[in-house]
């Protein structure tokens, strides 16, 4: 799982969306070819490519009148998802369906919004739409036992990457306990319905592809767990109120709309106003929002960066708010390597002209209501970013809970933040620890050189069973220091986690 999840790192959940759709329909046309599958890879093919070239091109026109960043790879995305839950064509005559489909799915992004944050799933109200408008609907011809295998373990690599098994595996079981509890009711024969919801339904895409859209469901664990049970009822086919029936694409969107209910909702435009520069490879980008909205300190938001040719990384990336609630602009701290992905390249580029938008807010990854608990921050180069949004809080806000950040970097010269946690030193009494792990002498009572140990824990914070601990930075250094917490004593619930995976 280390050699996957290096893997998963190096990749965008988009693009890795992406692939494993694409694979997935590469699979169907090769059964195609063979007679498992009861459609010709011919009309596999033509289906999609329509579909992709339909989604793509009402995206560049609904994205020019409104004047809004175009992002083709999600407009790509909704089409590969139309093509394996809509039947493939048979004919020229399935043109109007896949095109009004295609259509709607876009358009909703755009028309069924709010402060330009669109609601629901594009794929899934485009296909209740048009079941209830022209009924025609949706098949699910994904749901094939043959196809199985591909949907399953595609699925698990996209929930691993998005750190979402929670969410996705209550689904899944709400989803079946509630299809057989009804079968049950019915007098039914409940293995035959569990075998046709496991083995010939669309439960696992569903899931795995489509209930997990960051931008349509909650980021948070307590909202998801209310988002997966609800869609999970209502995957429910016996279901029906009069002679309208559940479908998946009906239960996706009534979670949709929980959801949107549940979870704060961002979408604006940034101004480049400022950069400034920490040590060598480290820099801030300090943006002016368009439009301002509330958000906790250890948040992250999704940037939109369109541009030419985009790399494996894609055109979207998720970045840690390094800013406070307290300040009038949004920072963010950006890592730079020489070898960069295509977006920290263009990024690099910008100028207070260049097209960003900011979309997706959300994160656990936030500070204690108890004003009375003991906090200890631990990080690991740029995972210090939620760290500065956290310090700056609480010095603004007159917090001075007990705290202590131990902060683990490569050299003195790219250590960032030190005036935040200064001023938090000076005014609330917030304790800095630096440790650096490639010095052989540093003179100051703040620097320690090495790396973070179990040793230097248990002196640094000889009450670290009473603290509630805060871990980020790179996949291995969390992982490590969580293990090393857990074999000194702290309790899981008292160890949250973030991870900066992928710095390419």
């Amino acid at each position: 799982m280390k050699y996957i999840d290096e893997i998963l790192d190096r990749i965008t959940m988009y693009r890795l969306l992406m692939y494993y759709l694409l694979a997935i329909i590469g699979a169907a046309m090769v059964f195609g070819t063979v007679g498992s599958i009861a459609y010709s890879p011919i009309a596999i093919a033509l289906s999609t490519g329509f579909l992709v070239a339909v989604c793509w091109a009402v995206n560049a026109v609904f994205a020019r009148v409104y004047n809004a960043p175009s992002n083709p790879e999600s407009s790509i995305l909704t089409g590969l998802i139309l093509a394996l839950i809509i039947t493939p064509m048979a004919s020229v005559h399935g043109l109007v369906f896949f095109a009004a489909a295609g259509g709607l799915a876009i358009a909703s992004k755009y028309i069924l919004a709010v402060n330009n944050k669109h609601i629901f799933n594009p794929a899934a109200i485009a296909v209740v739409l048009t079941a209830f408008g022209p009924q025609q609907s949706a098949s699910w011809w994904v749901g094939s036992t043959i196809l199985l295998p591909f949907v399953v373990v595609g699925g698990v690599l996209i929930v691993r990457k998005i750190r979402r098994v929670r969410m996705v595996s209550l689904f899944f079981a709400i989803a079946i306990a509630t299809t057989s509890l009804l079968a049950l009711v019915a007098q039914k024969d409940v293995l035959t319905t569990l075998q046709a919801t496991v083995f010939h339904s669309s439960l696992f895409f569903l899931g795995f592809a489509m209930l997990t859209e960051p931008l349509t469901s909650p980021s948070r664990w307590a909202s998801q767990r209310w988002y997966a049970l609800l869609v999970g009822v209502f995957f429910a086919p016996q279901l029906h109120l009069g002679g309208i029936y559940a479908t998946p694409e009906l239960a996706l969107v009534i979670g949709n709309m929980a959801s949107f209910l549940m979870t704060p909702r961002v979408k604006t435009l940034l101004s480049l106003r400022e950069r400034y520069m920490w040590g060598r490879v480290t820099e801030d980008f300090i943006f002016t929002p368009e439009r301002k909205f509330t958000y906790q300190p250890g948040q992250y938001i999704e940037l939109t960066l369109p541009h030419e040719k985009p790399d494996n990384r894609g055109s979207r990336r998720y970045f840690t708010l390094a800013s406070s609630p307290t300040e009038d602009t949004l920072r963010i701290g950006i890592r730079f390597y020489d070898k960069g992905s295509s977006f920290k390249k263009i990024l690099r580029q910008a100028t207070d002209a260049t097209a960003i938008s900011a979309g997706q807010l959300g994160g656990g990854f936030t500070l204690s209501d108890d004003s009375q608990q003991k906090l200890a921050f631990i990080a690991g180069g740029i995972g210090v970013t939620p760290f500065r949004s956290m310090m700056k809080y609480l010095d603004d806000t007159n917090d001075s809970r007990s705290v202590t950040l131990l902060y683990g970097e490569r050299s003195v010269q790219d250590i960032a933040y030190s005036d935040v946690f200064e001023a938090a030193r000076k005014h609330i009494g917030a304790k800095t620890i630096y440790v650096i792990n490639n010095e052989k002498a540093v003179s100051s009572s703040k620097v320690r050189v090495g790396t973070i140990t179990p040793e230097l824990i248990q002196a640094e914070l000889p009450d670290y069973q009473e603290r509630l601990f805060y871990v980020s930075g790179p996949p291995t250094m969390v992982r490590a220091i969580k293990k090393t917490l857990l074999e000194l004593g702290v309790m899981h619930k008292n160890i949250k986690v973030d991870f900066f995976a992928g710095y390419a």
